[in-house]
């Protein structure tokens, strides 16, 4: 069977979306990647993924230096050798061209956090007066209250949630379902939120009510761009200093629990995490706030 290049990404598309259940924003990474593979393909007038030889991918590593980071180089040689890896399963090729490629080392970049003290002045000067600042408080709260992925938190329904166990259903990557616990000043938000804000912002949709928890201006569905906007405007309102993403509210949780005692294993759990090396990156930046700490607050370290 002759397939296109375009035939071929299609089917393993296809085998990521349909038996591998990879989330929107998964397919869509390893989609890029493949698709720096064939652009080079292209450019350089190398023909078929079929014929692409252990040369040839060393070549298109060598082309990648000095347009991507490390990790970025990592990440698509990754993709394009799980790729391959799925062709030889399915018999289309004899082996992988990728096996033998040395990958540049990884710099591991520390994730950002906000310390306790910064984290607790932002989401106390958050407006409670008006409806946006009723639901963005309760945004807040949940990200930081429960170590949610951006993408986790625009997708929670209501009927996800459970005030009575003080948890909630949150839908991983990969469909990987977990449930985590809420604490009751997060709970209080969101009731807050429930009763004032969502109803307010429901009329304005034209749409049916689909049951999205966290729901923009307009009544729609809140999207992971609207989220980060919501924060910028958040920050601004405050003339906040703060270097802060959505996702560090989901590191400075990991890393606050970590500061006060919690083992690796539950922030494991916690985070979803499937691998515990994963979450082990956090113990770094606790082991690297106490060293500053110390550094700026023992009599002896400030003495030269």
């Amino acid at each position: 069977m002759i397939l296109t290049n375009n035939e071929i990404v299609q089917m393993y598309q296809n085998r990521l979306r349909d038996e591998l259940n990879y989330s929107v924003n998964t397919l869509t990474a390893y989609m890029e990647d493949v698709q720096t593979l064939t652009n080079f393909l292209d450019s350089e007038d190398l023909g078929s993924l079929f014929l692409l030889t252990d040369r040839i991918a060393r070549f298109y590593v060598s082309s990648l230096h000095g347009k991507y980071r490390p990790s970025s180089i990592r990440r698509k040689i990754s993709s394009v050798k799980s790729m391959y890896k799925f062709l030889v399963a399915e018999k289309f090729v004899e082996r992988n061209p990728f096996d033998n490629i040395v990958l540049p080392k990884e710099h591991k970049i520390l994730p950002k956090f906000v310390y306790e003290k910064e984290m607790g002045e932002f989401l106390n000067r958050v407006d409670l007066s008006s409806d946006i600042g009723i639901r963005d408080i309760a945004i807040f709260e949940l990200l930081y209250g429960s170590g949610l992925r951006v993408g986790e938190l625009i997708e929670i329904k209501l009927n996800d949630l459970d005030f009575f166990n003080r948890t909630l259903l949150v839908h991983g990557k990969g469909s990987k379902d977990r449930y985590v616990p809420v604490h009751d000043l997060a709970i209080s938000r969101i009731r807050g939120y429930l009763e004032k804000t969502r109803p307010v912002f429901l009329v304005r949709s034209r749409i049916q009510d689909e049951g999205w928890l966290f729901l923009n201006f307009k009544g729609g569905k809140l999207s992971s761009r609207g989220l980060r906007k919501i924060l910028e405007s958040e920050l601004d309102k405050q003339a906040s200093t703060l270097k802060i993403s959505p996702h560090a509210f989901r590191h400075s949780f990991a890393t606050h629990l970590l500061d006060h005692g919690v083992d690796l294993r539950t922030v494991q759990e916690l985070l979803g995490h499937v691998s515990l090396s994963t979450t082990q990156i956090y113990t770094k930046i606790s082991k690297e706030r106490l060293k500053e700490v110390y550094m700026k607050t023992h009599p002896r370290a400030k003495m030269k």
